[in-house]
C-alpha cells in the first residue's frame, strides 16, 4: 500500500506549481511593446508596465497570445494632473474589416475634472455602442483593476470587480456578438485633443508632457488560441474535469452583482447609446429594448 507522502507529493508539487504560475504576472512575458519609439517600458523585473505620451508621439503594446473567450484583468493607474486630450485606450480586438473588439478608453481632463470612462463593443465590423462612466474614485491617485468577462453568454466590464456594463449574446435577435474571431489585447496612449475632451474645445498641455499610463498585475483566465486551436478544445469550451479553474466559461450575474450593476449606471453612467433617439431616428438597436 502506498504510504500517505508518496500519494501527496506530486499532488503538493502540483498545487505550489499551479500557485506559483497563477502569482507570477512578469509582464514580459505576456506583452510585446509595439510602438513608440522607447516611451513604453517594462520594469522591476517584469512587474510594471508604462507608456509614455509627448508631442511627438504617443506607444502602445499588445499582447503575445489570442484569446477565444476569456476572464481577463489588468490593475491600471491612469494619466494624472491634466490629462485633457489624452487617450488611454485597453481593450481586446481581432483583425480584418469585419473585426470584433471590446474597449475600454479613458478620456482625460482638466485637473480636477472627472476621466470619462468609454465603453463600446464591436461584432462584425459594427460598434456605435458606446456607454459612458465617471468613476467613483480618483483613477489616477493609485491602481484599480478593470476587468474583462467574454464567455458565450455575455460581455462584462468591471471596474474593482464591481460590474458596470453587461453586453449580452442576443443573435437570436439578429444582434450580432463576438465568438468567432479570437482576440489580443491592445493598449495605447496616445494625443487624441482634437475630441476627446468637451469635444476637442480643451487642447492638451504640452509643457506637463510626458504624460504617463501604468499597468500592472495582469491575469487572464483564458482559451488561447495558437495555430488555430484552442487551449480549451476543439469546441472552445474547457474540459469538464477543469470545470470550477473554468466558471467564467458560464459566468454571469448574481442578484448582489446586479445591483452593483444597477447602482453604477444609476449614478456613474453618463452616456447611453440606448437612450439616443437623436441618433437612432428610426428606432433603437434591438438590444436596447430588452429590459
Amino acid at each position: 500500500m502506498a504510504s500517505l507522502n508518496t500519494l501527496l507529493g506530486p499532488l503538493l508539487a502540483l498545487l505550489v506549481a499551479s500557485l506559483a504560475a497563477a502569482s507570477a504576472s512578469n509582464l514580459h512575458n505576456d506583452f510585446d511593446i509595439t510602438w513608440g519609439d522607447g516611451r513604453a517600458q517594462i520594469l522591476n523585473n517584469g512587474e510594471l508596465l508604462t507608456l509614455n505620451l509627448d508631442r511627438a508621439s504617443g506607444s502602445g503594446f499588445q499582447s503575445r497570445n489570442e484569446y477565444l473567450f476569456g476572464k481577463i484583468d489588468m490593475q491600471l493607474k491612469l494619466v494624472p494632473g491634466n490629462s485633457a486630450g489624452t487617450v488611454t485606450a485597453y481593450y481586446l480586438s481581432s483583425k480584418g474589416s469585419a473585426w470584433d473588439e471590446i474597449d475600454f478608453e479613458f478620456l482625460g481632463n482638466l485637473s480636477g475634472d472627472p476621466y470619462i470612462l468609454h465603453t463600446n463593443v464591436f461584432s462584425q465590423g459594427k460598434g456605435n455602442r458606446e456607454q459612458q462612466f465617471y468613476l467613483w474614485f480618483d483613477p489616477t491617485a493609485d491602481f484599480h483593476t478593470y476587468s474583462i468577462l467574454w464567455n458565450p453568454q455575455r460581455i462584462v466590464f468591471s471596474v474593482d470587480g464591481t460590474p458596470i456594463r453587461e453586453f449580452k449574446n442576443l443573435e437570436s435577435m439578429g444582434v450580432p456578438f463576438p465568438k468567432n474571431q479570437p482576440m489580443r489585447i491592445y493598449s495605447s496612449l496616445w494625443n487624441a485633443d482634437d475630441w476627446a475632451t468637451r469635444g476637442g474645445l480643451v487642447k492638451a498641455d504640452w509643457t506637463q508632457a510626458p504624460f504617463t499610463a501604468s499597468y500592472r498585475n495582469f491575469s487572464a483566465e483564458a482559451c488561447v488560441l495558437s495555430n488555430g486551436a484552442s487551449s480549451c478544445g476543439t469546441n472552445t469550451s474547457p474540459p469538464a474535469s477543469s470545470a470550477a479553474a473554468n466558471a467564467w466559461f458560464s459566468e454571469e450575474l448574481d442578484s448582489t452583482r446586479q445591483e452593483r450593476l444597477k447602482w453604477v449606471q444609476k449614478n456613474y453612467m453618463v452616456y447611453n447609446y440606448c437612450k439616443d433617439t437623436n441618433r437612432f431616428p428610426r428606432g433603437l438597436p434591438p438590444e436596447c429594448n430588452m429590459a
